[in-house]
């Protein structure tokens, strides 16, 4: 008779037949709830002496382990006609397995996490955004490892939890799905500032100066992040920081016409304060930091007209000191403006690099859309944005954030007469430089049907990552308040492994097969999402209080504290991505989409099904569902990793690192940028919900800037959403020298290696910089080694 069992620690233990009994009892007990009766202790009991004896027959002399008295169990479950009761229980020890297995994951996490460098786990690389080995670092590390165990066990459904483990899906930020958090949010700073706001931790009034709405800004970005488990983004950046610099202007000018009637006409302080006061009430209201002629001569007779009273001189000499002193203010107010604009941009650029979220753990992930904005105040904030994005950090460190955006748009910046075409000649040589701005494109045919001139909130606008928002079944069409509520991506190589000729078993590409199981999983997906929507709906205002709190996010200044936001969150979207699809029809086909025509064309029509699902799904779950070209950056090894082992290593699909990103056409594939940009951009159009394509060059662009600058135009021409153009940026540590090094610093001269110096190697990941290639995980590493040049 069996009396002990093996347990899976190794462990031998006394053998227990009542947990069988209660096992069996328990599935029954389902099996016949679904019948509408009830299940017979006795049954179970009479089952578990069929399972014991069978054991004793099979194992006589042996100690069972205790698989193998379950398969024993499940044997005698169907043989004796419990078929569903065989179903529950299969179904049982899978999720008993499942909890196992996650366990000691979890633990071998935590082990990682805890003893090894950086440099040697890529747990601890799977955000460049954070430094794994500080313990602040750790400390997030450690509650982001227990947090997804959680999640998988006790919040999702355990079909959702097994197509993310298994590598069907890839639930992203799955360490805040408990929490309700949502991914990002575009922030209406003029909103924000409007009379104030409060960080939780103190209010702060409104702004009355350039350098404290930028201070402030990066005080808003900071605390929004604290909410949400993305980055952050100010759609109208220019239109914004214009109205800070219009109220330091106006201080200026009064200071200087102070400055100017002190001297001149001897006035005391009390005196020189009516002056002032008199002549800006004369004149009305400063509607601009430029003055036309009309309006220098409009300010000189309010300050002749001011001092008439007080000069027993003649008019004339009234009217001439009234011009100087005019010409004097005006001047040189603008030339101060100017300069602080710049001082106050610098700040900010400096702040979003050095402040910390999260715990410290990490600086805020901000992106900046500008470069619209026609006015002087607007054009100023937008120079002196890139001017300190080109001027780097103090050591000349290339900036990581905030990510540039500079909106591209006919009629404004593109061609030769446009006003601010100069400001579109400044954002090419900045970007040759700092690889930042990227460039979006107003005019592109999917983008421009929201534009609405004279509101800036219609200009679509991208988050860094390539995140779009901007369609809205439940009402405003604006990018402001807006951001994406949560996302989960495919993994679309291995459906076309499952169903193309890479692998042998058929001549031709099961399409038919394809799609039902693309249409499976893409429902598997929205399910998800929408379960992950109703606990983010469910949470309330209170539990963010600076999201919600302070109305950064769209209508929640029309909740209160305890008011659920799930009306609220609605506007935002729910993305379906994918990842691989060069992979794809490799796998199908053959070849990928740079290599023929029959692969581009089969490429669209699979993204557009996507799209077309997608929109499906808006109207089945009145959503905002969108598609987006995924983002993935520790995804892309994740997934290849997983299929590496089913599959084994198969060429052009698991013989690198990392599946492709997105649509994008194979690093490595070798074609010129225009092609490249031209194989990419219809894909742009089916992905609504965020897209992005860039090129790489080699050597310093910034040596010819017509190139540079026509390429963009090419993205302008050709539909392209979202585009940057990658080449590198090395930085000597030893001298501050910024451009192209090899092994030896063209400035001073020094070796790398030499007296453990290190030259900073900055790229670009997925379409945003997170800094030094050291920094990357391993399959992102390996994506930059081959990446190969557009020329």
């Amino acid at each position: 008779m069996i009396d002990m069992i093996k347990k899976r620690d190794g462990r031998i233990i006394p053998f227990n037949s009542e947990k069988i009994t209660r096992a069996i009892y328990l599935a029954a007990s389902e099996a016949a709830k679904k019948e509408g009766r009830t299940a017979d202790y006795s049954v179970a009991e009479a089952l578990t002496d069929d399972a014991i004896a069978f054991i004793n027959k099979k194992f006589a002399g042996q100690v069972p382990t205790v698989e193998e008295v379950q398969d024993a169990v499940v044997r005698t479950l169907i043989k004796t006609g419990h078929a569903k009761t065989s179903e529950i229980y299969i179904l049982y020890r899978a999720e008993r397995t499942r909890i196992r297995d996650s366990k000691n994951r979890l633990m071998q996490d935590i082990h990682n996490i805890t003893f090894l460098d950086s440099e040697d786990a890529d747990i601890k690389r799977e955000n460049a955004n954070i430094d794994g080995n500080t313990p602040m670092g750790i400390m997030l590390q450690y509650g982001s490892a227990v947090s997804k165990e959680f999640c998988k066990k006790f919040v999702i459904k355990p079909e959702h939890a097994m197509a993310h483990e298994r590598g069907d899906i890839h639930i992203h930020d799955m360490d805040f799905l408990n929490m309700g958090t949502t991914t990002c949010c575009q922030i209406d700073i003029s909103k924000l500032f409007d009379g104030g706001f409060s960080t939780g931790h103190g209010f702060l009034r409104e702004p009355n100066d350039v350098l404290s709405y930028a201070a402030l800004a990066a005080i808003a970005i900071q605390a929004n992040q604290n909410d949400q488990h993305g980055g952050q983004s100010i759609p109208k950046f220019d239109y914004d920081m214009a109205k800070g610099v219009m109220k330091s202007f106006q201080k200026r000018l009064k200071e200087n016409i102070s400055k100017f009637a002190e001297i001149e006409l001897e006035l005391s302080d009390g005196e020189l304060d009516e002056f002032v006061d008199s002549v800006i009430a004369q004149y009305g209201a400063i509607r601009s930091i430029e003055f036309s002629s009309e309006e220098r001569e409009k300010l000189s007779k309010c300050i002749e007209g001011a001092i008439a009273g007080r000069l027993e001189a003649c008019t004339g000499e009234a009217a001439a000191i009234s011009r100087k002193m005019a010409e004097f203010a005006l001047n040189r107010s603008l030339k101060e403006v100017d300069k602080q604009t710049y001082q106050a941009m610098e700040a900010f650029v400096h702040n979003l690099n050095t402040m910390h979220s999260r715990a410290g753990a990490q600086v805020p992930f901000s992106s900046i859309n500008f470069g619209t904005d026609m006015t002087p105040e607007g054009r100023l904030v937008s120079k002196n944005l890139m001017l300190a994005q080109e001027h780097g950090l103090g050591n000349g460190e290339t900036p990581i954030f905030p990510i540039l955006i500079f909106k591209v748009k006919d009629g404004i910046n593109l061609s030769e007469t446009d006003p601010n075409y100069d400001l579109f000649k400044l954002a090419c040589r900045v970007s040759s430089k700092r690889l930042f701005p990227n460039f979006s494109f107003l005019d592109a045919p999917f983008n421009k049907p929201y534009y609405q001139k004279g509101k800036p909130e219609t200009e679509v606008t991208y988050m860094g990552c390539r995140t779009r928002v901007m369609g809205n079944i439940f009402g405003e069409e604006v990018a402001t308040g807006r951001g994406n509520i949560s996302f989960s991506s495919m993994n679309l190589p291995r459906i076309g492994l499952n169903h193309g000729i890479i692998l042998g078993e058929r001549t031709e590409p099961d399409m038919e097969g394809f799609y039902r199981e693309l249409d499976e999983k893409i429902e598997l997906t929205v399910n998800q999402l929408v379960e992950r929507f109703e606990i983010q709906g469910s949470k309330r205002v209170k539990n963010f209080p600076f999201l919600m709190g302070q109305g950064a996010w769209i209508h929640s200044d029309e909740l209160g504290p305890d008011d659920k936001i799930r009306d609220v969150i609605k506007h935002g979207s729910l993305t379906i991505g994918f990842i691989g699809l060069a992979e794809t029809l490799t796998a199908l086909i053959g070849e990928h989409h740079g290599e023929s025509e029959r692969a581009q064309k089969l490429g669209l029509e699979i993204v557009e099904h996507m799209r077309k699902r997608a929109d499906e799904a808006c109207q089945k779950h009145s959503l905002n569902f969108a598609l987006i070209a995924t983002p993935a950056e520790g995804l892309s090894g994740r997934f290849l990793n997983i299929d590496k082992k089913q599959y084994g290593v198969i060429d052009g699909v698991t013989d690198k690192e990392y599946y492709t990103n997105s649509f994008h056409i194979p690093v490595g594939y070798k074609l010129s940028a225009y092609d490249k940009i031209g194989k990419e951009a219809p894909y742009h159009e089916f992905t609504n919900g965020g897209h992005i394509s860039y090129v790489e060059l080699d050597g310093d662009p910034s040596d010819n800037l017509e190139a540079f600058e026509s390429i963009v135009k090419h993205m302008a021409t050709t539909g392209i959403g979202y585009g940057s153009i990658n080449h590198p940026v090395d930085r000597c540590p030893s001298c501050g020298y910024t451009g192209i090094i090899r092994d030896v610093c063209p400035e001073c001269g020094i070796i790398e290696g030499q007296n453990g110096i290190r030259f900073e190697r900055i790229r670009r990941i997925t379409g945003y910089l997170v800094g030094t290639v050291d920094r990357f995980n391993d399959a992102k590493k390996s994506e930059v080694k081959d990446r190969v040049k557009h020329v």
